[in-house]
């Protein structure tokens, strides 16, 4: 499998892939679409290792790009809005907010 590569042009910086198991992967594209978006140029990725929840992800995507805005790291930032979901009444269980890995660079 031959895997077009978009190093030498501008990179994208942060790919989010919010929908369900987006970084499950299999034999041939470990962890999913996140780990092949990384391994062609995007420099960071986020995705989701399992179903996730709809008003979960609008909660903890909203509180991310508050994080980022605040001049936090992409890594910083995804702790923070777990944080901040982990911690909300109804969305206390890793289901919510556990979901969400990220893959590339931290920074």
């Amino acid at each position: 499998m031959q895997i077009a590569s978009n190093q030498g042009q501008n990179p994208l910086e942060l790919l989010v892939l919010s929908a369900c198991e987006t970084a499950r992967g299999d034999n041939r594209a470990i962890l999913g679409l996140a780990g092949l978006a990384v391994r062609t140029g995007t420099r960071t990725a986020i995705s989701t290792l399992w179903r996730a929840d709809d008003r979960a992800t609008t909660l903890l995507m909203t509180e991310f790009y508050q994080q980022l805005t605040l001049g936090n790291s992409k890594a910083e930032a995804l702790r923070q809005a777990q944080l901040v979901l982990s911690q909300r009444e109804g969305y206390f269980a890793p289901y919510y907010w556990g979901t969400y890995t990220l893959i590339g660079n931290w920074l």
